[in-house]
């Protein structure tokens, strides 16, 4: 998953105030010390939610973002906390993630929403993260930092459900060359609190007359997500991606799994029946969705890059690899070790490029070059030392182009140490004189692709990944969308008949 680049810092105000306040935890019922009161809690959430949306951008689809918003709150009501105001909020990313912050901002991405197969699908989601915000675990974790004597950053920030870092491409890859510090400023939930929120989510689901083994669902959908990346990795002739080192405190997803089974058949003989589990209800909603890339963000296609809103393409060389972000684009080597950091130029940085190497970059002492990229953009490549804000001297090496509308861009080479950027610099030169105003057939490429329903043809998913815009793994791809990936489907009779409706990415 793409964390949140935000640092969502508690203010000393609200630190002050509720240090040492001892609470009641709705969900134990034990008294608790804390640094976040619950009217804490929900004026940090109201503080954070605003760039939490900045950042990943709220999906402009109306429609879907007031249905699932209905079933946040039909959960919410069953909840621990029914007292609180909740929030539930569609993020336009495509990154297969869910998250929540205290005071009851819950969110989903429409990445995670592909994924998923069913209403009921969609509810065990929500219900995991209203869990954590109803068990107080973002609080419980601020108050555990400050003990640490860190500091009470973004550990309110909780319920990382789903973790794609291989699905997207190189998320690991592309943070050897351009890491952001907000990984620093997430909470790490350890095993007791994701079994929790688990455990929460069954249990409202069973409230709300869904069918709880549906959490179980929702946890397989996170165990096909690593087994497709690694299985990409592996045909890729890489090894497969380690999870990040702030996600080593979470279980395992077949702990996960096993924790959850016991308790779903428990609360599953609680009840004689449940309702549907409306498939086709949220089938419908999700039908025509952005699925991948969106425009705002600029898409990725094989080894090419197009960004409609701004006008530019941009090419990786033969065996790299492109990642794409909301901040930044990366243009990474096969090894990992070194890239070209793509970053749109802010329009207060400076006048022409000068000013902007100087004021903004720190440039001192080093080499300048004039170049002239595809298309014939005007470009400035700086090769020598920077200062930085603190004083401290260091290297940039990194080249400005002016694109179309006059914006200006910048092109950085990063690399683990100097020698491996040496060794990389014939394909940092390649990758940023691939640069160019986006023109021609690129312009009908740039469009994003969007989810449709389609009836199982008879030729099953081979005949549909035949006629996928998916890249290699495109019938596997397409097993995952339907929650059959791998012999799951046919282990478990989710194996999609003919003329039974799936999901597709179309063009």
């Amino acid at each position: 998953m793409r964390l949140p680049a935000t640092a969502l810092l508690l203010s000393a105000a609200a630190l002050l105030s509720a240090c040492g306040t001892t609470v009641r935890n709705p969900v134990t019922g034990q008294n608790e010390r804390t640094v976040l009161t619950e009217e804490a809690e929900v004026v940090e959430g109201s503080k954070a939610h605003p760039q939490i949306v900045a950042e990943f951008g709220r999906l402009g689809d109306e429609a879907l973002q007031r249905y699932v918003d209905g079933i946040g709150q039909k959960l919410a009501r069953e909840s621990h906390r029914a007292n609180l105001k909740w929030t539930f909020t569609v993020l336009d990313s495509p990154d297969i993630n869910a998250f929540a912050l205290p005071g009851g901002y819950v969110y989903i991405t429409r990445g995670l929403m592909a994924y998923l197969d069913s209403e009921a699908d969609l509810a065990g989601v929500l219900g995991h993260e209203i869990g954590h915000v109803t068990a107080r675990h973002g609080a419980q974790q601020a108050t555990r930092q400050q003990r640490a004597g860190v500091g009470v950053l973004a550990a309110t920030i909780g319920g990382v459900l789903l973790e794609a870092a291989g699905v997207g491409g190189a998320a690991q890859v592309a943070s050897q060359a351009a890491q952001s510090v907000a990984a620093g400023h997430i909470a790490k939930y350890g095993r007791e609190a994701e079994t929790q929120a688990d455990r929460l989510g069954a249990e409202y689901l069973a409230k709300s007359r869904y069918d709880p083994k549906n959490m179980i669902d929702v946890i397989q959908v996170l165990k096909d997500q690593e087994r497709f990346a690694a299985d990409v990795a592996r045909a890729a002739g890489r090894n497969p991606t380690a999870a990040p080192n702030w996600l080593a405190s979470h279980p395992s997803n077949d702990q996960r799994l096993a924790d959850i089974r016991g308790l779903a058949t428990q609360l599953a003989a609680s009840s004689p029946k449940w309702d549907d589990d409306a498939r086709a209800r949220y089938l419908r909603a999700i039908d025509g969705a952005t699925f991948g890339d969106g425009r705002e963000q600029g898409v990725v296609r094989g080894r090419h890059f197009f960004h409609e809103p701004l006008g530019i393409a941009m090419s990786a060389p033969s065996g790299w690899r492109i990642v794409n972000s909301a901040e930044q684009l990366l243009v990474v080597n096969a090894a990992g070790d070194a890239g070209l950091v793509m970053k749109l130029v802010p329009a207060d940085a400076g006048t022409d490029h000068a000013e902007i190497l100087r004021k903004s970059l720190g440039a001192t002492e080093g080499r300048t070059e004039r170049l002239t990229l595809g298309g014939g953009l005007p470009a400035t490549h700086f090769s020598g030392q920077r200062r930085n804000p603190q004083g401290q001297v260091g290297t940039l090496e990194a080249t400005l182009v002016t694109g179309p509308a006059n914006r200006v861009f910048l092109l950085g080479w990063a690399a683990r140490d100097a020698a491996t950027l040496q060794a990389a610099r014939p394909g940092l030169r390649e990758a940023e004189l691939s640069f160019r105003p986006l023109a021609g057939a690129e312009l009908a490429a740039a469009k994003p692709w969007r989810l449709k329903l389609v009836p199982m043809p008879a030729g099953g998913f081979a005949e549909l990944a035949r006629q996928s815009p998916l890249a290699d793994a495109a019938e596997r791809q397409l097993r995952l969308l339907n929650g059959a990936y791998g012999d799951r489907g046919a282990a478990t009779g989710s194996e999609p008949r003919p003329g039974q409706l799936v999901k597709v990415v179309a063009q």
